[in-house]
């Protein structure tokens, strides 16, 4: 099974894991699955770092790929099918970072490792990694 990781949920896995369900912490450990991180996240994570919506410990461009690669997680990148994709969603919510992310996970046939609500309103496979 391959899985594609929520920006929040990867951000918990490398600085609050206790912020994962134990079915999240075990797919996240066990290193048996195909992990990835969309390139929509690391743009989701730039602008809001530099916002100032979130602090990281250095740049994301050194912060991200080092954790990535510590993790061995994979790197989705975002293609023209995957941005095009957008348009079959319904408009149930309008962040544009969540919303390439379920159409990535649509048209790779990932889960989706997330704690986000919104996620449960569009027709793609969750795995809530929420602890409540």
């Amino acid at each position: 099974m391959k899985y594609l990781l929520d920006t929040m949920v990867w951000l918990w896995s490398v600085g609050s894991p206790q912020k994962i369900g134990e079915v999240g912490l075990e797919i996240l450990n066990n290193g048996e699955q195909e992990i990835y991180f969309s390139a929509a996240s690391c743009w989701e994570l730039a602008i809001k770092v530099r916002l100032g919506k979130f602090r990281l410990s250095e740049d994301p461009i050194r912060y991200v790929p080092k954790r990535l690669a510590e993790q061995g997680i994979r790197s989705l990148s975002v293609t023209q099918t995957h941005g095009l994709k957008v348009y079959d969603l319904p408009l149930h919510h309008a962040d544009p970072f969540d919303r390439l992310i379920i159409a990535q996970a649509l048209s790779e046939e990932m889960v989706v490792l997330t704690s986000d609500r919104a996620f449960k309103k569009y027709p793609v496979d969750i795995l809530w990694c929420g602890t409540q």
